[in-house]
């Protein structure tokens, strides 16, 4: 195959996989059945890079995180260094700086812990897990600047995210954190961007997808692997669920030399993704942010029984009559729903604003931003919203669809982090549950038993219990 043709081959590979996450232009009309299914489920591993992104987005703060970081060492008894200053760190004064210029005045939990140990010499290798918010993608950026010889005119970094969008979005905080430090070359090695034949590329760092990061070492050589002090997988577990991803990173670990640092970051640690990190991070020292667990305390659980999806609409407009809800969300399981109450709610004149995969990140983000404004006091949306958001005015959640896994068992994680959109800030909150079925009964009665929570039965068309939760 030509190099022309290796290149555009890639390119097209990548356009697809950032098509599906921005899900612009989808034609019901001649997509196969099958593929209609999986576009209208906000659960797929492209909605999930999708999210991951949002996610980054939305939390581009530090967020502060109350819960113990566990770490394991292969040596146990070797003391454990942490910091509470970026003062502490053997950090250039620029790029000091450049972190407080960012707003981050003092290390989250897990940069107390993962950043002492990323820049120490001789070099650690690491495998890092926790949520989003959590400062994980500004400890490795920081690192990866950290670890440049400017004077060196060759690439020495690497970083590898899923998505074109992840790419960009994590190589924008590196411009941001190496500021003041201008001779530190930033480059990015996704879709689009070419090299010329026999051309050396001199960025000092690559933030890069998998399939343009093995164009450039293996086809055109503008790359050489040897060189590489520092290889980043960022978003793991997304990684390993896009086809192809996870051999292609193999394919570039392989060529780098033994002494060469590689990180690994993921916002989950199930033995996919370990199998995975074991492969590519050899004696990694494991970093671990426990959860921030969401209170059910003073969220007050009820589920509605319903005989379908007209009825079920009535119940959140008789709700919307009685109740003095500051704002709602409705979580609904796919796209089509989600779509067909925004128009039924909207007719009754209510103020809707729809998120769901099928619109793009920006669109989204627009959204979220007038309904955090109190623009909108009702948002209908998909799985993409249930973790991160937090207003303080949301007083109910509605779960329109229970959540369920792909194998049709109950969605524990997801139901915690729906109704945790409520209940916000010390404030009471009400989750209310639609039950259509013997099916949605069953995954909700599964729902009370695991959280141990009593779930009670509320009659919608009875204004006056309606009216004894206000």
């Amino acid at each position: 195959m030509a190099d022309e043709d290796w290149a555009a081959e890639v390119d097209e590979q990548e356009r697809q996989i950032s098509g599906q996450v921005n899900q612009m232009n989808i034609s019901n009309t001649t997509a196969p059945t099958e593929q209609k299914k999986a576009e209208d489920n906000d659960t797929s591993p492209v909605v999930a890079a999708e999210a991951s992104f949002l996610a980054k987005v939305l939390r581009n703060k530090l967020v502060q995180n109350k819960n113990e970081v566990e770490v394991q060492r292969n040596d146990p008894s070797s003391p454990l260094h942490s910091v509470k200053s970026f003062e502490e760190l053997p950090l250039s004064e620029q790029l000091r700086r450049g972190v407080y210029d960012m707003g981050f005045n003092t290390p989250s939990k897990i940069q107390e812990t993962a950043l002492p140990m990323l820049l120490a010499d001789p070099p650690n290798n690491m495998i890092a897990q926790s949520q989003s918010g959590t400062g994980k993608t500004a400890a490795f950026v920081l690192s990866m600047l950290s670890r440049v010889d400017a004077t060196q005119n060759f690439t020495q970094v690497i970083c590898l995210s899923p998505t074109y969008e992840l790419a960009l979005q994590t190589g924008q905080v590196a411009e941001k954190m190496s500021k003041f430090c201008p001779e530190i070359k930033i480059g990015y090695a996704v879709r689009g961007e070419r090299v010329s034949p026999g051309h050396k590329v001199t960025d000092h760092i690559l933030f890069a997808t998998p399939g343009t990061m093995l164009d450039w070492i293996f086809r055109h050589k503008a790359v050489d692997p040897r060189k590489i002090k520092m290889f980043v997988l960022d978003e793991a577990d997304v990684m390993i669920a896009i086809q192809g991803h996870q051999d292609q990173s193999i394919r570039i670990h392989k060529k780098l030399t033994k002494d060469c640092q590689m990180l690994l970051f993921s916002a989950t640690y199930d033995d996919e993704v370990m199998k995975f990190a074991n492969t590519v991070v050899p004696d990694p020292i494991v970093i671990r942010l426990r959860r921030e667990e969401e209170s059910l305390d003073n969220i007050k659980q009820f589920y509605v029984v319903c005989r379908d999806q007209e009825d079920k609409q009535q119940a959140l407009s008789n709700m919307y009559a009685v109740l003095s809800i500051g704002q709602c969300i409705v979580f609904c399981q796919t796209r089509k729903s989600a779509s067909w109450l925004a128009t039924k709610m909207t007719a009754e004149g209510h103020s809707v604003a729809l998120l769901s995969g099928e619109i793009t990140v920006e669109q989204r983000l627009a959204v979220l931003n007038r309904f955090r404004d109190g623009k909108e006091k009702l948002l209908i949306t998909t799985n993409v919203c249930a973790r991160g958001i937090d207003v303080e005015q949301v007083t109910v959640v509605v779960n329109y669809d229970m959540p369920v896994e792909p194998t049709g068992k109950p969605d524990f994680e997801t139901y915690l982090h729906r109704i945790g959109r409520t209940g916000r800030f010390g404030k009471n909150g009400i989750a209310v549950n639609f039950i259509d079925g013997s099916r949605s009964m069953n995954i909700m009665k599964k729902i009370e038993e695991h959280f141990g929570r009593k779930i009670s039965l509320l009659e919608t068309n009875d204004v006056e219990e309606l009216e004894k939760l206000n």
